[in-house]
């Protein structure tokens, strides 16, 4: 394509739509900003009113006497567990207290409760029956 070919497109097309829009290339009042989220609401007065629950708060435990650092070295090794799932938990937490009870003869089919099972789903946000049952 020849010069005037271009000339003519860049004034048909406008500016170019593929480079990147900063502020450099906004208007004298176009602050394009960092991407962070506003912490208020801009009012019609043209003022800004700061709201205390869009402040973001970073709650920080106290460190004191913490040993580890903070960075983990991409070169050391993988870990030796296996992954946890819900067969390895119930083994490891409530199948000892249910063999326990059964040996002791305490155990009884109507007080599951005592090992963390809920007799019905009713007030649950995710209920495990019928629709999400796993099949």
């Amino acid at each position: 394509m020849g010069v005037l070919s271009r000339l003519l497109r860049g004034l048909v097309r406008g500016a170019d739509r593929m480079s990147e829009f900063t502020s450099k290339r906004g208007s004298k009042t176009h602050y394009k900003g960092r991407g962070a989220k506003p912490t208020g609401l801009r009012l019609s007065s043209r003022k800004f009113l700061s709201i205390r629950a869009m402040i973001p708060e970073f709650v920080v435990p106290p460190l004191e006497g913490f040993k580890l650092k903070p960075y983990v070295s991409y070169r050391c090794t993988e870990g030796t567990e296996p992954p946890l799932t819900a067969q390895s938990l119930f083994e490891e937490v409530v199948a000892p207290q249910i063999r326990k009870d059964f040996e002791e003869g305490k155990f009884s089919k109507d007080s599951l409760e005592k090992y963390g099972f809920e007799p019905t789903q009713e007030g649950k946000l995710f209920k495990l029956y019928p629709k999400n049952f796993v099949r």
